[in-house]
């Protein structure tokens, strides 16, 4: 039934289109009826319903009286032209031949047809002049403005979209109904591509305070939708909470909070949510089948049914690499060979100094957690603690190695420098994205990790990669995929390692800080953790600095003997985490002459962290985009933006601190 209601809503559509189409050609009532006598019943069927030719003239008349009526008229300033009605004893429009009283004029409760439906059909057929001229004499509904807008949109043309929806809510906003939400939303559009984001915030306060329900609904999903793009998910629940008191039952209020939960990475309320709203909306009689079935796929998937969702809108690239990952999901792993690292002496066959500032050939320095570039001479050690076991390399199969060489001739960027995880300024692999459609043949490049680093940096590059689902869907599978691979490779009670100085280690090792991080960001801790443990036993160099993160991990966990061996694997390290860690751990252990012995080593080497830590409020000092400078104020600051927390948390430690350090 409803299969049949649509085909019959399309035929009537396709009718009232190709009326509107013939009236603008030629707006002569005579010739227009006698072409809907003929074209009418052939759209809709008539002739096979089962009805007399007679009924079928009468029928197809009427309607085409109906669209004349409805429809504007450039010639008569797009008002429309309605046609007299024949006297009642004239012979009657239809060609029955009966008198009009006795026929058509006999029809009781005409139906009549909104000039608003006509008028979206006209803003598709009005040539550009007509348009100007229909808009100089405000001829066009408000609510439609949206559809003219969103065209220049389109075209790049945000200023002139400003200039027409402003004056829209120029007046009260109470009067404005639903049918204006899409003005707001393209309005709001048309400031992000002018960086007018002071108006639009102050256009929209306005519609929160001032607008009908429906427009404050609006208005505050799009506030939500803003604080989510900033990450900063404590306001858009806020502003999420008051669009659903202001309209309780709008579809559009469901599908941002599953956004918001699925931004979170809270997969199993938003499957709960999702659920709910399907309940209620199909209660409530809603049938639009897109959505109901983006709902039915939230409730088992939501990060897969936020990317379906967005298919349309996404880069046709990021479309494709969805379908690759799909193919290769089911792909057994490689198995990757592990080669000895030949060394010049014996001594330094089987271990390496750790090095905290790593060069690579091109002499850049690795900026370790914004740690500046420093000359190889000044570079300061980090400990003198020596890994164990054997270094190795990385090597993978044969037929891997072949496809990297294809790989390497086709892929249009190089690597990251160093530990860097992003590309040099004006590196850009989606300008020309034909290696996309060499991936899409080639599935076995999935069993490379050093393909696995490129597609990962690729991701990290693209512009839509901010979206939450899109990391989900696409970075961490590869990520895991590398995971995975790693742990067949160097299992948790292998003793070998792969030093961050062999160059092909490198993307296996960046692909796990990258894994740590993804982890971290969808709340997955203790996987984070077990990430960074094992990237530190297959770095013990740590060129990441992933000792730092562990090292808070830790102390926010409360396992303070593992902050204090991890600190101990690294004596004399410049990194704030490192240093004062091992003091809060040891304290809270009780093990005051230890964290005190500690604490005097730390401030030796960094000795601005204290004075962060105990003072109340203290300014912010400006920040270098070069790097952090150890035992800086800059390094400082950051330290106490991320750890002051837990110290506090503390009773008695910062006062204990405070007098340690007084002079």
């Amino acid at each position: 039934m409803f299969h049949q209601e649509t085909a019959d809503a399309e035929h009537f559509e396709q009718v009232i289109v190709a009326a509107v189409r013939k009236i603008l050609t030629r707006p002569d009532q005579d010739a227009f009826l006698d072409w809907a006598r003929t074209s009418i019943p052939e759209t809709l069927g008539l002739m096979d319903a089962h009805l007399d030719l007679l009924e079928v003239q009468r029928l197809a008349t009427l309607l085409a009286t109906v669209i004349w009526n409805a429809t504007p008229q450039p010639a008569n300033a797009f008002q429309p032209v309605p046609m007299d009605a024949p006297a009642p004893e004239a012979p009657c429009s239809c060609g029955s031949g009966l008198s009009y009283a006795s026929c058509c004029g006999n029809v009781d409760d005409m139906p009549e047809l909104s000039s608003e439906l006509i008028w979206e059909i006209l803003l598709d057929e009005l040539p550009e002049g007509a348009l100007r001229e229909a808009l100089a004499l405000d001829a066009v509904p408000g609510p439609l403005l949206a559809k003219i807008a969103d065209r220049w949109l389109d075209d790049d043309r945000p200023g002139r979209v400003v200039a027409l929806l402003e004056p829209l809510f120029a007046g009260p906003l109470d009067e404005l109904n639903a049918r204006f939400e899409p003005a707001l939303d393209i309005l709001c559009d048309a400031y992000d591509r002018l960086d007018h984001w002071r108006k639009k915030r102050v256009f929209l306060d306005r519609v929160c305070n001032e607008g009908s329900r429906d427009l404050q609904a609006a208005a505050w999903q799009r506030r939500s939708t803003i604080h989510i793009d900033e990450g900063d998910y404590a306001e858009a629940e806020s502003a999420f909470t008051a669009a659903l008191r202001s309209n309780p039952d709008n579809p559009s209020t469901a599908l941002l909070e599953i956004t918001l939960l699925a931004a979170q990475h809270k997969d199993w309320l938003a499957r709960e949510r999702a659920r709910f709203w399907l309940h209620k909306l199909r209660r409530l009689g809603y049938r639009d089948e897109g959505f109901m079935d983006f709902l039915e796929r939230a409730v088992l998937d939501p990060q897969d049914a936020m990317v379906s969702s967005h298919a349309d809108v996404l880069d046709p690239a990021l479309v494709d690499f969805t379908d690759w990952m799909a193919v290769i999901a089911a792909r057994p792993l490689p198995h990757y060979a592990l080669a000895a690292i030949k060394a010049a002496s014996k001594a330094s066959a089987r271990v390496e100094q750790p090095d905290l500032f790593d060069i690579d050939d091109a002499g850049a320095a690795a900026n370790v957690r914004g740690v500046p570039k420093t000359n190889p001479a000044d570079r300061p050690s980090v400990g003198s603690m020596m890994p164990r076991g054997l270094a190795v390399a990385l090597r993978p199969p044969a037929r891997s190695r072949q496809s990297e060489s294809f790989w390497r001739a086709l892929y249009p960027v190089g690597k990251p420098v160093s530990t860097q995880l992003t590309l040099q300024v004006g590196a850009d692999m989606w300008e020309d994205s034909t290696w996309v459609d060499y991936l899409l043949g080639h599935p076995e490049l999935a069993d490379s990790l050093d393909v696995l680093d490129d597609l990962a940096t690729a991701l990290y590059e693209h512009p839509e990669s901010s979206l939450p689902w899109i990391s989900h869907a696409l970075l961490r599978p590869l990520l895991d995929r590398a995971w995975e691979i790693l742990q067949a490779a160097l299992p948790a009670d292998d003793p070998r390692f792969l030093p961050w100085s062999c160059k092909v280690n490198r993307p296996a090792l960046r692909l796990l800080f990258r894994r740590y991080l993804s982890q971290s960001q969808e709340g997955q801790h203790a996987d984070a953790i077990g990430t960074l443990e094992t990237l530190l036993r297959l770095n013990p160099q740590d060129n990441h600095g992933a000792r730092a993160e562990l090292m808070n991990h830790y102390l926010r966990d409360g396992e303070d003997e593992r902050a204090v061996a991890l600190a101990q694997r690294f004596p004399d390290d410049l990194l704030a985490d490192l240093a004062y860690g091992e003091v809060l751990a040891l304290y809270r252990l009780g093990r005051q002459d230890r964290a005190r012995s500690a604490l005097k080593t730390a401030i030796r080497r960094l000795p601005r962290i204290p004075q962060y830590l105990t003072r109340k409020r203290i300014k912010q000092p400006r920040l270098s985009p070069l790097g952090v400078a150890p035992g800086g104020d800059d390094q400082a600051w950051l330290y106490r933006e991320a750890m002051l927390d837990v110290w506090a948390a503390e009773p008695g430690i910062l006062a204990w601190l405070k007098r340690c350090t007084v002079r």
